[in-house]
């Protein structure tokens, strides 16, 4: 159906209305815009989600609260860039996941308390390395692992101290070269081993 829509984009209109939500979708998808436009308020989510993504990026904040999760991220992938901050509360993480992918930098701080442990992630792997200071005590040692891993060296040296291996691993990569030699004697050989590799590199 969805190939003969595509080669027959004038005949989707027949089926826009139709009682069964898998041909629905189909026609919504191929049918021109402003019969796209009536099945905002759809009863199936996924004649929604098509809805989502067939829009202008203007017209989808009528969608920002679809009770759909799946239709809420459609709406996060497109939504105006510059207005994406609203849907940063959105109870779904995985909503905020894409917030996080798609904010501009200078609002990107405005995620770090984020409760969810991959919005963080996101936010650590994005920020310019001179704000990473802000997730240095971020609970979850996988942020914390991504913060060392594109820090300042000063900033990486603070974490040179961390109760996870990993972290003081990816910290003593970044770290000042007199601050990691306090690792030579760490407890987990892994850390060791990259102290001295980097000891024996500048000498």
């Amino acid at each position: 159906m969805d190939r003969f829509f595509r080669a027959n984009p004038d005949q989707a209109m027949a089926y826009v209305a139709d009682a069964h939500w898998e041909r629905r979708a189909i026609a919504v998808r191929h049918a021109p815009l402003e019969a796209c436009r009536q099945h905002i308020n759809d009863p199936d989510e996924v004649v929604r989600r098509v809805v989502a993504t067939r829009l202008p990026p203007g017209e989808l904040l009528k969608l920002r609260r679809d009770p759909d999760r799946e239709v809420r991220i459609a709406v996060a992938q497109r939504f105006p860039v510059d207005d994406l901050l609203v849907m940063s509360g959105d109870p779904d993480y995985m909503v905020r996941v894409i917030v996080a992918r798609r904010l501009s930098h200078g609002r990107l701080p405005l995620l770090v308390k984020d409760p969810e442990r991959e919005v963080r992630k996101t936010v650590a792997q994005r920020l310019p390395a001179f704000a990473l200071a802000r997730l240095i005590d971020d609970p979850e040692p996988e942020v914390r692992c991504i913060v060392a891993e594109r820090a300042l060296p000063h900033d990486a040296a603070r974490l040179l101290g961390d109760p996870d291996w990993t972290v003081r691993h990816a910290a003593a990569a970044r770290a000042p070269l007199e601050d990691v030699r306090a690792l030579v004697g760490d407890p987990e050989p892994e850390v060791r081993r990259i102290a001295w590799q980097r000891i024996a590199a500048a000498e």
